[in-house]
């Protein structure tokens, strides 16, 4: 029964709820069941709170709903919260050591307004250290394996929530995206994960709110009403946070029956031979194309018609100057650099030596690139790539150094796709496109929407979304209990 009621999704168990025909508490218990049976193998949820407390919020729920209020859709719901956020009483660690016992004073702001909608955190979910690469392994917790084959990479930095969402261990997830962030790990365990416009979801408390905007929060679900729901909480202006936008719109969630017909979407694939891609990608991001073409949307192949490899080393110099402002006050600190992994001191010592003039010079190409896509968006609607270039890894992998007999240079060449929406601000879904050959694998989707067009660009995912039901209702495969299950607390503390 509790794993039938978990199989809903967000908005059938936010009316459920609402309706009473399943309590909090209810709720509750079945979702901390769960975890403890699969979360000793997934480590996707880390820090869990205390099941006695979390119970007790839960009936407070029920008697704010007996007394006929509701703090909004998401009234009881258990969410847990990617270690890149902010969550009273839940160290914000990010994967590190140095951040194990940091403990926030404030909730980010989009956690806050997903309180005020109802929710009750219950957890952090597991990330790589600084939310650097796409693999989800840290000091701290352990490595989260993908949903759908636990020898393999579940992606990242958004790892942990992407697979607790395929797990049923979560009825939503939010999660941040610098490089493909929320839509490669949504891609890989085959769930949908939207970066919203530049300013959508607007960050606060940062120590800067006018240079650091690559990164941004957003939502992640196993439906596109879900996403478009999260998105409306998180969503909004606020004035601490001057870059931020205002929404335009009621809601981002897509009217009944949104169709694809006349939409015209331009296919990107390998930027012609630019992007290297790992065998099979390719075929099963056109098929999902294909349903598209076949309800009456215009797919013609794009260039994008910008040169490649200056705006790599133009996102290299972005990159690497916001990476190691992070970190430098983390690496003073003694003994530091003995307990941060290379790739992250790479970043570092990179982008420490960064001048003002090259900076600028490459927020120049960046400007001129943000120009160039807002021009390329008046002619479609949406722009495709593939969310990933490689299908998830080896687990014990730290990121892949070829992809076929190209050499990867850097240890996030291989996400090189993901970088053009976010270099532009523009808004970009990672939407289930298939499987690989043998059917085990997940690959998402990339969709990217013009220029503050997040409700469009929702729309045409829910269009989607209804070509493809069979595919949808796909679930990872459920392996035994783990032997270790007990208290999902212990296991998932420190590896040694």
């Amino acid at each position: 029964m509790s794993d039938d009621l978990l199989a809903l999704d967000a908005h059938a168990l936010s009316q459920a709820v609402h309706a009473r025909r399943v309590s909090c508490r209810e709720l509750m218990a079945a979702t901390l069941a769960r975890i403890a049976r699969h979360n000793p193998r997934a480590h996707a949820l880390v820090n869990l709170a205390d099941e006695a407390t979390l119970l007790a919020q839960a009936d407070e729920r029920d008697a704010e709903l007996a007394r006929g209020a509701s703090r909004g859709w998401l009234h009881g719901m258990p969410q847990a919260i990617k270690d890149t956020g902010h969550a009273l009483g839940f160290p914000s660690t990010q994967g590190s050591p140095l951040l194990a016992d940091a403990m926030p004073a404030a909730d980010s702001l989009y956690v806050a307004r997903m309180k005020a909608a109802g929710c009750i955190v219950i957890a952090k979910t597991n990330m790589p250290e600084f939310g650097l690469g796409s693999h989800t392994y840290n000091p701290l917790f352990g490595t989260t394996p993908n949903a759908w084959d636990a020898q393999r990479s579940a992606g990242g930095s958004s790892g942990g929530a992407a697979v607790a969402l395929a797990l049923r261990l979560l009825p939503v997830a939010d999660g941040s995206d610098f490089m493909g962030s929320l839509r490669n790990p949504a891609g890989w365990n085959h769930v949908f994960g939207l970066r919203p416009s530049q300013g959508r979801v607007p960050g606060w408390p940062k120590p800067d709110t006018w240079v650091a905007q690559l990164s941004t929060d957003g939502p992640m679900a196993r439906t596109v009403r879900d996403l478009a729901r999260l998105l409306d909480i998180q969503a909004g202006f606020d004035p601490r946070v001057p870059l931020s936008l205002a929404t335009e719109a009621g809601s981002f969630v897509p009217p009944p029956g949104a169709g694809v017909r006349g939409l015209r979407i331009g296919w990107l694939g390998d930027l012609g031979g630019h992007l290297a891609l790992e065998p099979g990608i390719e075929a099963v991001c056109t098929q999902a194309l294909q349903h598209l073409a076949g309800a009456g949307a215009i797919v013609e192949p794009a260039g994008l018609g910008f040169s490649a490899e200056p705006l790599w080393q133009a996102w290299l110099v972005w990159r690497r100057g916001l990476v190691a402002q992070t970190l430098a006050p983390l690496l003073a600190r003694p003994g530091a650099r003995a307990q941060v992994k290379p790739e992250a001191l790479w970043e570092h010592d990179q982008g420490a030596g960064l001048g003002f003039a090259e900076f600028m010079q490459a927020s120049n190409v960046r400007s001129a690139f943000a120009a160039h896509m807002a021009g390329l968006m008046q002619r479609y609607d949406a722009l495709a790539l593939p969310s990933a270039q490689v299908w998830p890894f080896p687990i014990d992998q730290t990121w892949p150094r070829r992809i076929g007999n190209r050499a990867m240079d850097t240890y996030h060449r291989w996400m090189e796709a993901t970088l053009y929406a976010t270099f532009a601000g523009l808004p970009a879904i990672s939407v289930p496109a298939g499987f690989d050959a043998e059917g085990r694998l997940p690959m998402g989707l990339q969709l990217i929407g013009k220029p503050r067009g997040d409700a469009a660009l929702l729309a045409l995912a829910a269009g989607y979304e209804a070509l493809v039901p069979a595919l949808l209702a796909r679930r990872p495969p459920e392996r035994p209990d783990a032997s270790d299950a007990g208290d999902a607390r212990v296991s998932m503390q420190a590896r040694p």
